[in-house]
């Protein structure tokens, strides 16, 4: 299929692939900060029954009612009862896997097999762990899944100079950014949709209840009531950032302010609320799709269209 014609035009423009480079070190510093923030209780969150606190045969369990494919802690120790190596074995496999394959996907070796690897150990301690997770571990492994599709041979090793780049590996590189780029604005636009939705996020109410109730209470209360006044004007504008998103973030006059303030907002989420991974993984995931690179936003000229039209003829 050709990708010459104007519509096609816009899901596959050309890239250098330097965006997979910040998405490769980025994610690969998350899941170190992911692994090590888990290691004092990586037993109790992904333990069995009488090591762990739920056990992880529930969150198992529920994972195949969705789908037997989905991979699992439950398979890697498994497979290691297979050899003779009792479950503890198995979970710090996992975890010196996952700090191994972070180091890796920063430094640039193998990526492939790496981004694999990475995807499916990560995917399987976030099911495992699915009643103790919450957004950055889905979103990791998000991340993770686009680095995994993605031609990393041409672009993420740290070893390679483009000579072997033509163009439609280059379009093709675009594409997948196009893909990743698309999937954020789908992610904003009915985040701030639902938030628009409540009067919680227009009287700042769901703002004060966020920054007060444990375990996010990093910010004493004191100082929150005294700038209360704030919270409805930063519910307001969170509500439209999200909102707007999807449709000035395209715009080359507005992307970077949009690119700046959703980061500084992600920023504030991890300092003010201490959920620091969700806010990396959030700001890696947009300064890889929308800081400025070559065919970002290219759009072939009219008159290249008309006569793309005219030969196809």
């Amino acid at each position: 299929m050709s990708t010459e014609g104007p519509r096609l035009g816009f899901l596959f423009p050309p890239d250098s692939g330097r965006w997979l480079k910040i998405l490769r070190v980025g994610l690969g510093l998350e899941l170190l900060l992911y692994t090590l923030s888990l290691q004092s209780d990586w037993n109790v969150i992904f333990g069995g029954p009488g090591q762990g606190l739920l056990g992880n045969d529930v969150a198992d369990a529920m994972s195949a009612v969705q789908s037997p494919f989905i991979p699992r802690l439950g398979w890697i120790i498994f497979a290691f009862r297979q050899i003779g190596l009792n479950e503890g074995i198995a979970l710090a496999a996992a975890w010196w896997a996952l700090v191994v394959l972070g180091c890796l996907l920063v430094v640039g070796l193998f990526p492939r097999a790496t981004a694999f690897l990475a995807w499916f150990v990560q995917l399987a301690c976030a099911k495992s762990g699915g009643l103790l997770s919450y957004g950055a571990d889905n979103l990791i492994t998000i991340g993770l899944f686009y680095l995994m599709i993605a031609p990393l041979h041409h672009s993420c090793s740290p070893h390679a100079q483009f000579r072997d780049r033509d163009k439609s590996t280059a379009q093709l590189v675009g594409f997948h950014r196009r893909v990743l780029q698309i999937h954020l604005c789908l992610i904003y636009f009915f985040g701030g949709l639902s938030k628009c939705l409540g009067q919680g996020w227009w009287n700042g109410s769901n703002l004060w209840c966020s920054l007060t109730i444990p375990p996010f209470d990093l910010v004493p209360p004191h100082w929150i009531a005294f700038m209360g006044f704030l919270l409805p004007g930063l519910g307001i504008a969170i509500c439209l950032l999200e909102t707007t998103y999807p449709f000035i973030i395209w715009t080359q006059q507005t992307r970077m302010a949009v690119l700046y303030s959703i980061c500084v907002m992600h920023l504030g989420i991890g300092i003010l609320m201490g959920m620091y991974l969700f806010a990396g993984i959030m700001i890696v995931l947009n300064v890889a799709a929308f800081w400025p690179g070559e065919g970002l936003f290219r759009m072939e000229p009219a008159s290249s269209r008309r006569e793309t039209v005219q030969s196809a003829i």
